[in-house]
């Protein structure tokens, strides 16, 4: 049995870093995680490969050598998994599909052969079963939650790794709270599910074997939902693994209730963790409170992040607008926060409902949707009927990303973040890729580029100021130059929809 598997194209995001991946040669941040996952699960005696077309391309022999093609997506893949689901129909090879894309809307999907959603583990080994019988069903789902110690490596050989800045893997599934626009509870539930240390260690020493000698995502919801574990287990482990691998680090997402654990934040900085995503949303308390986001309420978020950072993780946030207990000094707001803070990686969206929320039941109720969300939380677009004005709510997102990303205020905010940033210890050489990424960057950015004053000015300082966080400093500084690039594109993209929509009701 031949089995392709293929992973959708993402739109070009914020969060894709198309345009500082070119500095170091990558054509894509992480691998398709869930199909290697499965690609793993698959009998051994059949031939599988992976098509992921981030950074290949999808041709019409690669489908006509498979006898099945499964397909794994986020709803934000939507639009190019239509058109591979299509490639495959026309050629006549049957579609297994699953991921959050299918679990959530399968409905919208008619066309695919097979459905096999929710949790992999649990599903797919019923399909699997029923095709060797000859009676595979159109559509298999569980309400059950995977017990992860059971679940296998990842196949890691099917992945070309030099495609890719970062590898990932996964420790946990599930969150412990409740914020209403969020899909993860509905999808994983609430209680934390965790994989054994010896798990976390068997899949690292398989990233390694293969040759993976940089960053490792572990891409849980919330890395901190089961602390006590983390703190007696697996942190500890992961020291220790590390002692003969410095050049391994780690990434993360957390809840902001990790500044109050100092003892936490320091075996991760001693693991090797030095990024984590965490949501922040708004410095509004209605807004939080509206969103039932009582994990941030009452305290100082600028504080908190300053904490963690001081602890030596950089802090990458995420930003929303378009609450209905939002006023209109809620853009300036989020801009003040987001320059005083030092969060240098500020993702803004607008909000949108996704299907399977509370916020998506709440608002279907009051006739307030206006179709599906988009799955991308920082592309200028909404499902909603926001309270606001809805050309104002717009207007005041772009003033925010065009305040927060030009090159005066980035650069402000990337030295303020350094100057609180603990850097580790051992600062490794800078490796042949980082000496191109700097080459570039000097002609991208000092060069040719609109910011390079601002450019010339920030090296001189974190040379002199703060040298050993060189290297950093020139990192985030290209990824300044990908924030810029795509909220340009966006904003383009707007206004050509507004003009030509303009144009159509004008007599």
């Amino acid at each position: 049995m031949n089995i392709l598997l293929i992973s959708p194209k993402f739109p070009d995001t914020f969060w894709s870093f198309k345009h500082a991946l070119k500095f170091i040669l990558k054509r894509a941040s992480l691998p398709p995680l869930g199909l290697l996952t499965v690609a793993a699960m698959l009998p051994r005696e059949w031939n599988t490969r992976l098509i992921d077309t981030n950074v290949e391309k999808l041709r019409d022999k690669d489908i006509a050598w498979a006898d099945y093609v499964f397909i794994g997506a986020m709803i934000v893949q939507q639009e190019e998994a239509r058109q591979i689901i299509s490639r495959c129909k026309e050629a006549g090879v049957k579609v297994v599909a699953g991921g959050p894309l299918f679990t959530i809307e399968h409905e919208q999907f008619p066309e695919i052969d097979h459905l096999v959603l929710n949790e992999a583990e649990l599903t797919l080994p019923l399909f699997l079963a029923d095709l060797a019988a000859g009676q595979p069903k159109r559509l298999y789902s569980s309400t059950e939650y995977h017990d992860i110690t059971q679940t296998p490596v990842p196949l890691w050989e099917a992945a070309n790794f030099r495609h890719y800045a970062t590898m990932s893997i996964q420790y946990s599934r599930g969150c412990p709270f409740n914020c209403d626009f969020c899909n993860v509870t509905a999808l994983l539930g609430h209680r934390v599910r965790i994989k054994t240390t010896a798990q976390v260690l068997s899949e690292l020493d398989s990233l390694y074997r293969h040759g993976w000698r940089e960053n490792i995502f572990f891409v849980d919801d919330n890395f901190i939902g089961n602390k006590h574990v983390l703190k007696t287990d697996l942190l500890p482990a992961l020291i220790e693994w590390r002692k003969d691998k410095k050049c391994i680090t780690f990434n993360t997402e957390a809840s902001i209730n990790l500044a109050d654990d100092e003892e936490l934040m320091n075996l991760m900085f001693m693991a090797g963790f030095h990024e984590v995503f965490i949501g922040i949303e708004t410095p509004d308390e209605a807004g939080l409170a509206e969103c039932s986001k009582k994990q941030n309420s009452n305290r100082d978020l600028v504080a908190d992040v300053k904490r963690i950072q001081r602890a030596g993780l950089q802090v990458q946030g995420g930003f929303i607008v378009g609450f209905d207990s939002d006023k209109a000094s809620i853009f300036q707001r989020q801009i003040d926060f987001i320059q005083k803070s030092g969060i240098v990686t500020a993702m803004v969206g607008i909000l949108q409902a996704p299907p399977g929320t509370k916020l998506y039941e709440r608002l279907k109720k009051e006739g307030r949707l206006l179709g599906r969300s988009t799955g991308d939380n920082v592309d200028g677009t909404t499902n909603i009927v926001p309270s606001m004005n809805l050309d104002k709510l717009k207007e005041g997102y772009h003033k925010i990303l065009q305040q927060i990303y030009s090159p005066k205020n980035f650069y402000l905010r990337l030295k303020t973040f350094l100057r609180e940033y603990k850097p580790p210890a051992h600062t490794a050489r800078i490796s042949p890729r980082e000496f191109y990424a700097f080459l570039r960057s000097i002609v991208q950015l000092g060069i040719l580029g609109r910011e390079r004053f601002q450019y010339w000015k920030f090296l001189f300082w974190v040379q002199f100021c703060r040298p050993k966080l060189f290297n950093l400093g020139v990192t985030l500084a290209i990824y300044g130059h990908h924030f810029r690039k795509v909220c340009k594109e966006h904003v383009q993209k707007i206004r050509k929809k507004h003009t030509h929509t303009h144009a159509r009701s004008t007599p």
